[in-house]
């Protein structure tokens, strides 16, 4: 996590990954402006570009060659990077409302989530079609449909509804992937037949008369059937009718027309056109509010009607970023002026293309390597970043303030002091936690519901207590669901023996700033802690915070176990035979050192939160059940520093099997790269445990048991007979990775307690 110099003053909200805010970030990582801070806020962590989208239908590109990673560029830029899906603007207090977490403030947000395909206006389409948009979501609809096609005995009827420029291309990529599918499943390519449905005369209704006949004489070449002024108006399972009366039977239904703005835009009070899409001036601030600003395909220029084009959101992008800032700034904003003509460049499935621009129009495969060559520099800009190094000395804020945010910006800046001094203000606190609500139990006598100088609660007859805590400094810019991850990992002591959450207090450290951010903050990342908490049956019952140069957030957890210790999982009562179960995969901790460096894929890092957020309470009970003699939580000694203290107090052996360990996508190959957690070099002196250490050092895997863990998985000795069922047992419990990674061996005469199985 980017340790920040000054306070943040002012807040830019970007919701969607759209090509706008691509280039909006692309900008301000050239160009960061002090006291500015951005939140990129979106549900997928790789956003298609719209250009070469045909290319990868057709099988020319792979997948991230056409797809931008948000979550480095978000990271290159210096921005959050918060991974959600946006369902509301609340204007009146200025937020972005999220499904998943509190609503997030902004003094300035910008909207690019594209268009939505509006299939409610034509009976069944949205059951029975597959929309295209947004492009985001289209791939896993194509994959299966591509899956589908192979797996069909006899003739694929596919047609597809829009016969505008995407819906021609489309329609050229897919056939030229799938009769290529075909063949090489050594099936005839001519059992598929492709239909296209026109609403007008003719296909190509906003390009020339020579571009329009090129691509009539492609489809009939390919045997493509067109229905002119075929407008689609009802589809059923199988099949749809236009409404001249005119039905056709279908395998698939893609839909590529009719779109429309979300549907959670018309809560906003924006101003929005017949078809949904916020309208804007020549600056892209809507003219419904000056705090909000619109661009690409959601959008629609009051004064200058667009074709929905990708061409125009690129472009868009540069004078959204300038006015974005320069709203904060308190300067005039520059008009965005888009060109009268401009360049379409159209693929025809194979790798030849039509250029098109007013009346002009070329064709042949030098304007398909032409536009390859467009495509490729334009996705270098955003996909070839290089390795993140220190950000450089920034000027101060030049950001307009009134006279009491003056005050706060520059007691943030100045000498803080420490002890009792340090803590956060008593207002910025109480609002704070008075938003989140944690478990309230009937054993915490004195709790945050009526606060006290210390909680008490009450140990229940027959039950003894379980202290442990934890606590790190963040390693993301998402205080929400860093919150989230930190009570996880502090819960994790408490399942691993056996134990159930009771009572948690939190310390927090905090980066001094504006009242409204460190609030902002706090109110995040708590909301994300209690929230695992509460599903845990653990009570928050208080804690201490303070001010510091970076977030951090740790937990003291209590936890009840019976009192005669009999479901006690220790570290010390490994048996011989027994085998090692590890319900998680494993890399954490090089992935985050990766990402830290801007050299891990987005999808790498979304697969390891997800595991970092996934609780270990279910796994821990399903062990128990199935009789395990020991267990511990992995964290920073690693899967080999928390296996040797387990064979220790046991007075055993054990054996890894290193191709069995499950291990997190990327982790291999960022090891690999030599990029390891700043941890792994004082884990590495365990390496003298190993008994053939020198023969395990050639396994890719091996860098991987010194790699620190955070909220890792539960490492468990099960019964041989057991092993199995309860194997199977915890991958229905959702731990799809749970693996046997090894067994338990009877200690030798030898001073290293541990085989490499390769």
């Amino acid at each position: 996590m980017r340790v920040a110099e000054q306070p943040v003053l002012r807040d830019i909200v970007l919701v969607g990954g759209g090509h706008s805010h691509v280039v909006v970030l692309g900008r301000f990582a050239m160009r960061p402006e002090p006291g500015i801070r951005l939140t990129l806020i979106c549900t997928d962590t790789h956003t298609p570009y719209s250009g070469m989208l045909p290319g990868y239908i057709a099988g020319h590109y792979s997948y991230d060659q056409v797809h931008i990673d948000l979550r480095r560029l978000a990271g290159f830029a210096g921005a959050r990077y918060f991974r959600d899906e946006v369902v509301g603007l609340d204007r009146a207090q200025r937020k972005v409302l999220c499904r998943h977490r509190p609503p997030v403030a902004y003094d300035r947000v910008s909207i690019n989530i594209g268009s939505m395909p509006a299939v409610e206006c034509v009976e069944g389409a949205a059951e029975h079609a597959i929309p295209v948009k947004p492009i985001r979501r289209f791939n896993e609809r194509w994959l299966a449909l591509l899956e589908r096609v192979r797996r069909h005995a006899g003739r694929t009827t596919i047609a597809v509804v829009g016969a505008g420029a995407g819906g021609v291309e489309l329609t050229l990529a897919m056939q030229y992937r799938l009769r290529g599918e075909l063949r090489s499943l050594g099936r005839d390519p001519d059992e598929l037949r492709f239909h296209l449905f026109s609403a007008a005369r003719d296909i190509l209704p906003t390009h020339n008369a020579s571009v329009r006949r090129s691509f009539e004489r492609v489809l009939a070449a390919r045997g493509v059937v067109i229905h002119r002024a075929a407008e689609v108006c009802a589809v059923i399972s199988g099949q749809l009718s236009t409404d001249a009366g005119e039905t056709l039977a279908a395998d698939e239904i893609v839909w590529v027309t009719q779109a429309g703005g979300a549907a959670w835009l018309r809560a906003t009070g924006l101003a929005l056109d017949d078809s949904g899409f916020i309208e804007v001036q020549d600056s892209l601030q809507t003219v419904s509010d000056t705090n909000v600003f619109a661009a690409g395909d959601c959008a629609a220029m009051r004064d200058t009607p667009l074709e929905k084009a990708g061409v125009f959101a690129v472009r868009q992008g540069r004078p959204l970023a300038e006015n974005l800032r320069r709203s904060l700034l308190g300067q005039p904003l520059r008009a965005y002026r888009p060109q009268a003509r401009w360049l379409a460049l159209i693929s025809t499935g194979d790798r030849y293309a039509v250029a098109s621009r007013a009346a002009a129009h070329v064709e042949g495969a030098w304007v398909w390597r032409w536009k390859d060559w467009i495509d490729r520099r334009f996705m270098t800009r955003f996909n070839d970043l290089p390795a993140r190094s220190a950000p450089p000395r920034q000027k101060a804020a030049a950001v307009p303030l009134d006279q009491a945010e003056a005050a706060q910006a520059i007691s943030a800046l100045a000498m803080r002091c420490g002890g009792c001094g340090a803590k956060v203000g008593a207002t910025v606190l109480s609002r704070a936690l008075s938003a989140v609500q944690p478990l309230e139990r009937d054993d915490v006598l004195i709790g945050l519901h009526a606060p006290d100088d210390a909680a008490i609660v009450r140990v229940p007859s027959g039950k003894a207590l379980v202290h442990s805590v934890d606590f790190f400094r963040a390693f993301i810019d998402d205080p929400w669901l860093f919150g989230r991850i930190a009570a996880n990992h502090a819960l994790g002591d408490i399942f691993a023996m056996g134990a159930e959450a009771q009572s948690a207090t939190a310390i927090a450290t905090l980066p001094p700033g504006l009242e409204s951010q460190v609030e902002e903050t706090l109110l995040q990342m708590m909301s994300g802690a209690v929230e695992v908490l509460n599903d845990a049956g653990c009570a928050l019952v208080g804690g201490h915070s303070g001010e510091g140069s970076e977030l951090a957030l740790g937990f003291a957890i209590n936890g009840l176990i019976d009192e005669g210790l009999d479901s006690l999982m220790c570290k010390g009562g490994m048996r011989p035979g027994e085998r090692l179960i590890l319900n998680k995969p494993i890399g954490t901790g090089t992935l985050f050192a990766a990402h830290a460096r801007l050299r891990a894929s987005g999808r790498w890092i979304d697969e390891a939160l997800a595991s970092m957020q996934q609780s270990n309470r279910l796994a821990a009970q399903c062990l128990r059940e199935h009789g395990a003699t020991a267990c511990t939580d992995l964290s920073g000694f690693g899967l080999l520093g928390h296996l040797i203290e387990m064979t220790r107090a046991s007075g055993v052996d054990a054996e890894i099997d290193l191709a069995a360990l499950p291990i997190l996508d990327g982790a291999v190959e960022t090891s690999a790269a030599g990029i390891l957690s700043s941890l792994q070099a004082a884990n590495l002196h365990l390496r003298r445990a190993l008994r053939n250490d020198e023969q395990g050092r050639a396994h890719a895997s091996y860098p991987l048991l010194f790699d620190p863990q955070t909220a890792g998985g539960l490492l468990a000795s099960v019964p041989a007979e057991r092993a199995s069922a309860c194997l199977v047992a915890l991958r229905s419990l959702a731990y799809a990775r749970a693996t046997c990674i090894g067994r338990v061996l009877a200690a030798d005469d030898g001073l290293a307690p541990i085989r490499l199985r390769l």
